[in-house]
């Protein structure tokens, strides 16, 4: 049971963010996002979306730093992963 962070590459909002993800349940995700103090507005069906400059401090706390590909990985082997074919489609 770990906490995963993947690293700060992907931009929007003036910023690059990283993700972080639970390999076995979304509680262990959600307590751990509460005790980093990120709002559940990050929160995004299956991954929380963090600022690059929160990245040391999640790290700090427990999160395991990989690599992108295998933050997908083991996201899938968890079962949690949410296909992009099942998220809610916004109107630009």
């Amino acid at each position: 049971m770990a906490v995963l962070i993947d690293q700060p590459i992907w931009p929007a909002h003036n910023t690059v963010w990283a993700h972080i993800v639970s390999d076995s349940s979304l509680d262990e995700l959600h307590a751990f996002a509460q005790r980093a103090g990120i709002p559940r507005r990050g929160f995004d069906l299956d991954h929380y979306d963090v600022p690059a400059h929160k990245w040391q401090e999640l790290v700090a706390l427990g999160a395991e730093p990989v690599s992108v590909r295998e933050f997908v990985q083991r996201l899938q082997a968890s079962g949690l992963r949410v296909p992009q074919r099942d998220r809610p489609q916004h109107e630009n």
